[in-house]
């Protein structure tokens, strides 16, 4: 088994932003292992599927297990997965907070351990979370508290992990998103929510991608929460 090229593993992988990383990272060079709840075999030799539950330890450890079975090593982890519900915060169920502390926190945590462990081995590594500007800067048009719980709890996980690591070859960094052109918006919503952003338009799934890759090669960044968030985090 040929081991020297890097390997990439992305969460969350099966579509939208998810799935354009994995495309990003195979472009680059990598071998990629993507992981979602209901993400389609792969006969790319350079890809690998691991379908899953993320908030489930028994997934993070499958996909971390096959990445070192397959391709002999882990060097970056995006943590992309997550559940976004803007609703009242009386409103929340028990159910729907259960459900996005599952994939948003369990999610993050139980692949880490495993990844990082992973990269401590071979002296390096690099470890990114999909965060949002929301913590930075609220918005009474999107109630967001859910996202602000276990986000935030990313972006300080992510400040901590970076210094407890900075000497063992390892960087820990987050993409904080303003609202990106996905499906998941019909049309009918892109004017209002591309004027929630100071530049008046909404980010494009390749802006994310960037922004990830970048952070990927600048070994000398750690401890950051890059804001892709056109001007969202800078104020109104």
């Amino acid at each position: 088994m040929n081991n020297s090229r890097k390997v990439a593993v992305v969460t969350g992988a099966s579509q939208g932003i998810g799935a354009s990383l994995v495309d990003g990272f195979l472009k680059r060079g990598y071998r990629v292992v993507a992981t979602s709840r209901s993400i389609k075999p792969s006969d790319n030799p350079d890809l690998v599927t691991v379908t899953g539950d993320i908030g489930d330890q028994e997934t993070g450890k499958r996909v971390i297990d096959t990445a070192l079975a397959r391709f002999g090593r882990v060097d970056t982890l995006v943590n992309n997965a997550g559940i976004f519900i803007p609703d009242a915060f009386t409103e929340y169920t028990p159910e729907q907070y259960a459900q996005v502390l599952s994939t948003n926190l369990n999610g993050f945590f139980y692949i880490s351990q495993l990844a990082i462990k992973a990269m401590e081995k071979q002296g390096s590594g690099h470890v990114v979370q999909v965060s949002t500007s929301l913590i930075d800067q609220a918005n009474s048009k999107v109630p967001s508290v859910l996202a602000s719980l276990t986000k935030g709890g990313l972006n300080a996980a992510t400040k901590s992990l970076a210094i407890e690591y900075a000497t063992r070859g390892i960087r820990v960094n987050a993409v904080a998103l303003g609202i990106i052109n996905t499906p998941m918006h019909s049309p009918e919503t892109h004017e209002f929510l591309a004027a929630l952003h100071p530049v008046g338009r909404m980010g494009e799934i390749g802006d994310i991608v960037d922004a990830v890759l970048y952070l990927d090669s600048a070994q000398f960044v750690t401890g950051e929460i890059l804001h892709v968030d056109g001007g969202q985090s800078a104020g109104h």
